[in-house]
């Protein structure tokens, strides 16, 4: 049964949130702080979903197993969020659209950005509301779930690690990463996200939530034709002309054999 009242506060939550980190932008003229708290608004809403149950002291096994899933996810991503922005000027996407609203951006900011994706955040969340909510027993879908998850965990997070190195090194300044899981995929890191966030949907049937696939559905849209793939790559092949032949080897998004052999010399992603 699809529980409202969890919801509303679930939005609530998140718009607490959403304020909070608004006012730290304005005073830091730095919208790009929204990238490291999206992940923590999942979070908060999981832990506001799951309250009537840990506030009584009756977590079943599913109950924990969320909590652990999205705690893992939502902290590593933010903490490597802030880590690669840290002394960094505001995202070049965000400057470009304060350059566009201005004058009173600042203003303009809290629903042209915080306000939009606060309300993207709670729509998607629907995967964690169903599964801490649904009363079915676990069983082998939650197995399967997890297992979707891990593969996604890992995709993202061993992607993030090799952009991480690449970009340390001087040399690599103006090339485009191919090698480790970039070689198979051009947005390694996004597909990882995408295969967590079908592992959340995974979990969230196995509790009778089969109504949450328009999270995913979105979540997925969203990562392949609007903030992700799409918009990371309208110009970069302008900024690193070598990315043209990238294309032409790798998949886009689901990793796979390389298209044709590889040009000579090493190159990256490095957006």
């Amino acid at each position: 049964m699809f529980d409202w009242t969890l919801y509303l506060y679930g939005l609530a939550v998140t718009a607490a949130l959403v304020m909070a980190t608004w006012v730290v932008s304005t005073v830091k003229r730095d919208v790009s702080i929204v990238d490291s708290t999206w992940s923590l608004m999942f979070l908060a809403m999981a832990f506001t979903y799951t309250s009537p149950v840990w506030l009584n002291g009756e977590l079943s096994a599913r109950t924990v197993l969320l909590l652990l899933l999205v705690s893992a996810w939502a902290l590593r991503l933010s903490i490597y969020i802030s880590w690669r922005n840290w002394g960094e000027d505001e995202d070049r996407r965000y400057q470009a659209m304060r350059r566009k609203h201005e004058p009173g951006f600042s203003l303009k900011s809290l629903y042209l950005v915080f306000g939009l994706q606060g309300l993207l955040a709670w729509f998607i969340s629907l995967p964690l509301l169903a599964a801490a909510t649904g009363a079915a027993q676990p069983g082998l879908l939650d197995a399967i779930a997890v297992l979707v998850w891990l593969t996604g965990f890992g995709f993202e997070t061993v992607a993030d690690a090799q952009l991480a190195a690449f970009r340390a090194r001087p040399q690599n300044r103006d090339r485009v990463m191919d090698s480790g899981l970039w070689r198979y995929s051009r947005h390694p890191n996004y597909f990882g996200e995408c295969a967590i966030w079908w592992g959340f949907y995974l979990l969230a049937v196995a509790a009778g939530g089969w109504w949450s696939f328009p999270a995913p559905l979105l979540m997925t849209l969203l990562l392949l034709r609007v903030s992700g793939v799409t918009l990371l790559e309208r110009d970069i092949s302008e900024r690193r002309p070598a990315y043209r032949e990238y294309v032409q080897h790798t998949n886009a998004f689901i990793p796979g054999p390389r298209k044709t052999a590889p040009a000579t010399g090493e190159s990256g992603f490095g957006a």
